[in-house]
């Protein structure tokens, strides 16, 4: 069965590949962007395309687990390694799909942790923004006191700082 599957997983796997740098250059880009000064309509433009890039993703994935299921393999890395074992005793060459799928790993790894950077970046930016409309609208703070007894009271505090 082997056989059959190797040629499309290879595929997949190249494919894969493929996507995932796009990913990873969408991701540099948006880490550069926040950085500079940034700019909503290029950032939203890259979440699109971020978004698109991650169902073309999850569609491989779910290809990928039915290659590995048509195997009787679980859908991990013990199962990729064992079809890549498959594929030698098939008489296959598995190094390209190998080096593909190690290349797609590394890949993932490093697009995991760029977009928990910029996730973290874009909560700063978004902190700091509705801080700043807070401060411009003079919207409610919670300020903290002590009363007559000495235990803590908070209250609201309304003043508008800036009026245009």
């Amino acid at each position: 069965m082997i056989e059959h599957t190797f040629p499309i997983a290879e595929q997949l796997i190249t494919n894969a590949l493929q996507l995932t740098q796009r990913l990873y250059q969408q991701l540099n880009q948006e880490s550069e962007s926040l950085v500079r000064t940034p700019q909503s309509g290029f950032i939203s433009g890259i979440a699109d395309n971020k978004r698109d890039l991650v169902m073309q993703l999850d569609l491989f994935n779910k290809q990928l687990e039915q290659i590995l299921a048509a195997e009787k393999l679980p859908h991990s890395q013990s199962g990729i390694d064992a079809y890549l074992q498959m594929a030698v005793i098939a008489n296959l060459s598995p190094d390209t799909l190998k080096e593909n799928w190690e290349k797609l790993m590394r890949l993932c790894t490093e697009c995991k942790h760029l977009n928990e950077q910029n996730g973290a970046s874009l909560e700063i930016l978004a902190r700091n923004n509705k801080r700043t409309l807070h401060i411009l609208k003079g919207k409610s703070e919670i300020v903290t006191g002590y009363g007559r007894d000495g235990s803590t009271i908070s209250e609201f505090q309304n003043s508008t700082l800036v009026s245009v």
